[in-house]
């Protein structure tokens, strides 16, 4: 970890000291980036870095909250603030063979009472979401889908946000899960990993609207229902 003062105030940095032994602040200012296209609340740019293109993604907030404060949070210390928890997660889930991306640093700025924060990844190269294969009516690889929610699930990882912008796939065929912000590691139980399908499941209906009732989408969910559930099995 690192500290600094900037004009943004009082700030701190996590940073993998392997992949970023120069790291500092001037990583997260996105001046002449180019901003992710899905996702991120505006708030996503994809930027170069001594590691490879990164994404970086400032934290704002949504719904009525984000009409007083978009991007302020209260300050509860350092190891609770949205950039670091995310970071130290991200770290846990790759060591436990997760497919989710690489953190490269996360930093706060602290201004009296409430903070700022941000978050730098590596950039999933050649990905496309799941909601981005559904718009173009591409078959999903939905027994894949199941068995990689099902790894998460066994290791205890809870997605807070599971939606169909949050799964990727990349030109071989991989599944991924992104942001985790405010996701946990809990233990296994099955009230929380349904919760975590049925959210997937609203967004997908969302997204697709009366579409989500043919034939081949509900056939397509069974199935990475399935598969989830005969991974689960195996597990047990």
């Amino acid at each position: 970890m690192r500290t600094f003062q900037d004009a943004a105030g009082d700030g701190a940095m996590l940073f993998d000291s392997v992949l970023l032994p120069d790291a500092d602040p001037s990583l997260f200012d996105p001046v002449n980036a180019e901003p992710v296209a899905v996702g991120g609340r505006g708030a996503a740019w994809v930027v170069q870095t001594d590691a490879g293109d990164a994404v970086l993604r400032h934290y704002r907030r949504g719904g009525v909250v984000a009409r007083f404060s978009r991007e302020t949070y209260l300050w509860q210390g350092a190891e609770r603030t949205r950039s670091f928890r995310e970071f130290q997660l991200l770290r846990a889930l790759r060591e436990r063979g997760l497919p989710v991306p690489a953190p490269l640093a996360a930093v706060y700025w602290r201004s009296g009472t409430g903070y700022r924060a941000a978050l730098l990844m590596l950039l999933l190269a050649d990905t496309r979401s799941l909601g981005a294969l559904l718009d173009h009516g591409i078959t999903p690889p939905w027994r894949d889908l199941g068995r990689t929610l099902a790894r998460f699930h066994r290791a205890g990882a809870c997605h807070a946000d599971l939606n169909v912008d949050n799964v990727l796939m990349d030109a071989q065929g991989t599944l991924w899960l992104i942001d985790f912000d405010r996701g946990t590691l809990r233990s296994p139980a099955r009230g929380w990993q349904q919760a975590n399908l049925a959210r997937l499941q609203r967004s997908l209906r969302k997204r697709l609207g009366a579409r989500a009732k043919e034939q081949d989408i509900v056939a397509g969910w069974n199935d990475m229902l399935t598969a989830y559930n005969d991974a689960m099995r195996e597990a047990a």
